[in-house]
C-alpha cells in the first residue's frame, strides 16, 4: 500500500474509474474505491455495459419487469444503463458538491451506431441526460467528423460532455474549437457557463499497440528503439495543444464569462504489452487540470507500486515530437495510424453495443411471462 493514489490526486490529476456494473454499486464497492482510492468519477461505454450486463448479476429483476411490459430491447438496454448511471451519479453527488461540479462525474455513451450522424447524436445526447435526470452526468460523444458539430450543439443547450474516442492531435484541437464554439453559443443564449462542463478523451495504450504492431513487422534494431513511446508522445503532445488554447484570447473572453477549461483525460491507460510496467500511463502522464480514467487492475496497481514523482509532461515536448518524427521516418504513418484506430474504436463500441442487444434479447425472451 502506498499513498500513490493520494500524490497522484495532489499533482491535479482526477482519478476515475472506468468501469460501472450493478454489483459493484449495490455491494458498496464503489462508494468504498470513493472513501479509500480517491476515486472521484466514472467513466463507462458500450464494452463495460455489455460485460456487466452479460454477467447477469443483479440485472435479473429489472429485465423481468421489462419482459412483462413488452418492451423493445433497445428500450431495455436504455433503461438499464441509464439506471446504473443515475445511481452511481447519486453516490458521487458529494464529491460532485465539493468539487463545484468539476468531478463526481458519471458518462455515459450515445448509441455509438450513431458514430457518423450529427442530428441522431444530438438527439440522443439530450435524451440521454434527460433520462438520467442527474446534473453529474456527463454525456459521451465520439470525435468522429460527424461528432464535431454535435458537440457544439450540445454545450451550447447546456449539457456537460465527455468526448471520447480522441486518437490525433489534429482531430484533439477540433474537439477543443468545437468545445469553444459550443460554450460560444451558450453565452449567446444566456446560460451559466460555470455549469457547463467537459472532458476530452484522448487514448493512449491503443497508440502504442498498433505502432508497436508496424514496428515488430519491420524487425530492425533501428525500429524495436522506438516501440512503447508513440503512446506517450502523443498524449503529452496533447497537453502542449491543450495549454496552447486555454491561454488564448480565445478562451480568455469565455474565463471572463465563468468558464470551465476542457480537461485533458487520457483513457486506455491500462497497458496492453507485458514488456512495460502496468502503471506506465499513470506514472509518465501527470500534470494539473488532468483526468486519469483506470480499469481497476490499472487503479490497484498505482495503489500497490506507482511512482509519482510530480509532473510528468513539463519539459518533455521537444523530445515527444522527436519520438513521434522517429516513428514517421521509419515509414509508419502517423496519420494512417490515427485513423484506423478511430474506425476501430467506432467499430468496436458498436460491435459490444450490437453484442448486447442480442445477449439482452435472448433475456427479454427467457424472462417472458406466458401469455394468459
Amino acid at each position: 500500500m502506498t499513498d500513490a493514489l493520494k500524490r497522484l490526486s495532489e499533482e491535479g490529476v482526477a482519478i476515475w474509474l472506468d468501469d460501472l456494473s450493478r454489483k459493484r454499486i449495490t455491494s458498496g464497492n464503489l462508494a468504498e474505491l470513493i472513501d479509500q482510492q480517491h476515486v472521484v468519477g466514472v467513466t463507462t461505454n458500450p464494452s463495460i455495459f455489455q460485460k456487466a450486463i452479460s454477467s447477469g448479476d443483479g440485472y435479473e429483476q429489472q429485465l423481468a419487469d421489462l419482459a412483462a411490459r413488452k418492451v423493445t430491447v433497445d428500450e431495455a438496454i436504455r433503461m438499464i444503463t441509464t439506471a446504473d448511471v443515475r445511481d452511481a451519479a447519486d453516490i458521487l453527488r458529494p464529491v460532485y458538491d465539493a468539487t463545484q461540479g468539476q468531478d463526481g462525474r458519471v458518462s455515459i455513451e450515445v448509441d455509438p451506431r450513431l458514430a457518423h450522424n450529427t442530428t441522431a447524436t444530438i438527439a440522443e445526447a439530450k435524451q440521454l441526460a434527460w433520462l438520467v435526470d442527474r446534473p453529474n452526468t456527463l454525456i459521451k460523444i465520439p470525435a468522429t467528423k460527424a461528432g464535431l458539430p454535435a458537440i457544439t450543439e450540445v454545450i451550447g443547450r447546456g449539457i456537460s460532455v465527455n468526448v471520447t474516442l480522441i486518437f490525433s492531435l489534429a482531430r484533439y484541437r477540433e474537439v477543443m474549437d468545437a468545445y469553444l464554439a459550443g460554450l460560444e453559443k451558450a453565452k449567446a443564449a444566456g446560460l451559466d457557463l460555470s455549469k457547463i462542463h467537459s472532458v476530452a478523451s484522448f487514448f493512449v495504450s491503443r497508440v502504442d499497440t498498433e505502432i508497436d504492431k508496424r514496428i515488430d513487422a519491420l524487425g530492425t534494431d533501428e525500429a524495436k528503439a522506438a516501440r512503447g513511446k508513440a503512446g506517450l508522445a502523443n498524449a503529452r503532445l496533447a497537453y502542449q495543444a491543450y495549454e496552447e488554447v486555454f491561454s488564448s484570447d480565445r478562451w480568455a473572453a469565455l474565463d471572463k464569462a465563468q468558464a470551465n477549461k476542457q480537461r485533458p483525460l487520457w483513457a486506455s491507460t491500462g497497458v496492453k504489452d507485458k514488456a512495460y510496467k502496468d502503471t506506465l500511463y499513470v506514472d509518465d502522464l501527470v500534470a494539473p487540470n488532468t483526468v486519469n480514467t483506470m480499469p481497476e487492475a490499472t487503479l490497484e496497481a498505482t495503489d500497490d507500486h506507482g511512482q509519482i514523482t510530480g509532473n510528468t509532461i513539463a519539459g518533455t515536448y521537444e523530445q515527444s515530437r522527436a519520438e513521434l518524427d522517429a516513428v514517421e521516418k521509419l515509414g509508419i504513418s502517423y496519420d494512417d495510424v490515427v485513423q484506423l484506430l478511430e474506425d476501430e474504436g467506432v467499430e468496436k463500441f458498436a460491435a459490444s453495443w450490437n453484442d448486447l442487444l442480442k445477449s439482452t434479447e435472448v433475456e427479454l425472451q427467457r424472462l417472458a411471462p406466458s401469455e394468459g
